[in-house]
């Protein structure tokens, strides 16, 4: 047992430290904007301009769904007009992230800039939004399965997860970090019901979606008290919206090593309902 516990450490220390040198080495381009702003007459368009700190080439999504080349020669100064004139916004005041690539071919995505629409947006896919709304949100609430080692017996466990508080990252992807509360039934056992609460923290790296080492403690009010170490990969995402994961949890339970268990877990993960802080 001790073996196995050392090994998860070693995952973790070792994932982490290879994850933040990736985020340092990918975060070296900064991004000052100068101008963003619509013109008011027909047609519709927005001037971009920004200067950034190295050569680079670079490109602007708005809304997280329409993209456009800005600079496609290395360069540290940016300009563009685009026409949005056809585009569609839910709200009059848009979001846009800068994406950088340096000479070395390192991308990086800058923070959360917006602009001020000069009009009120129609709206024309309220049904479709609602429709994803209905199926994000029931898709949300299956809980995901789980195999439960302890000793020499194994168990059939349902789990389900909810993000409660997001840590806003630069990627907006994913958040860099967030708080949940998770419940769990497992069958068979004699200590079927656990409460836990927990934070991960989630690095993207490239080829995956991201590992998250995290931490949490769990209850099941009868006395049986400890806390769990994780680590979950994403694999992949699903309609844009939810990430399948797979995730090794250790849990250890205080002062008794015997109670000690391992969790193996298939989820989806998702932060569509999640409280976000900046």
């Amino acid at each position: 047992m001790s073996n196995r516990l050392k090994l998860l450490f070693t995952i973790l220390i070792v994932g982490g430290a290879l994850t933040s040198f990736y985020a340092q080495e990918s975060d070296s381009i900064e991004v000052y904007l100068i101008d963003a702003y619509v013109k008011p007459e027909l047609p519709h368009k927005i001037t971009l301009s920004f200067f950034t700190s190295d050569l680079c080439k670079s490109k602007v999504i708005i809304d997280d769904n329409y993209e456009y080349t800005v600079n496609n020669e290395f360069s540290d100064m940016h300009k563009m007009e685009i026409e949005i004139t056809d585009l569609e916004f839910n709200d009059k005041i848009v979001n846009f992230v800068i994406i950088t690539e340096d000479e070395a071919g390192n991308k990086n995505i800058s923070e959360i800039f917006d602009f001020d629409l000069p009009y009120e947006p129609e709206i024309k896919r309220g049904s479709d939004f609602l429709q994803v709304c209905l199926f994000a949100g029931a898709i949300f609430l299956l809980p995901y399965p789980s195999l439960v080692l302890q000793k020499a017996e194994s168990y059939f466990s349902l789990t389900k997860e909810i993000p409660i508080i997001s840590f806003r990252s630069k990627s907006r992807r994913y958040p860099g970090g967030y708080f949940s509360l998770e419940y769990s039934y497992i069958f068979d056992a004699a200590a079927k019901n656990y409460l836990r609460a927990g934070y991960k923290q989630l690095y993207e790296l490239p080829y995956i979606e991201y590992l998250s080492p995290g931490v949490s403690l769990y209850t099941n009010f009868l006395g049986n008290n400890g806390i769990g170490l994780e680590t979950s990969i994403g694999l992949f995402t699903i309609v844009d919206t939810f990430t399948l994961y797979s995730r090794y949890r250790f849990n250890i339970k205080m002062g008794d090593s015997p109670g000690n268990f391992h969790e193996i877990s298939l989820g989806l993960y998702s932060s569509f309902f999640s409280f976000y802080l900046n």
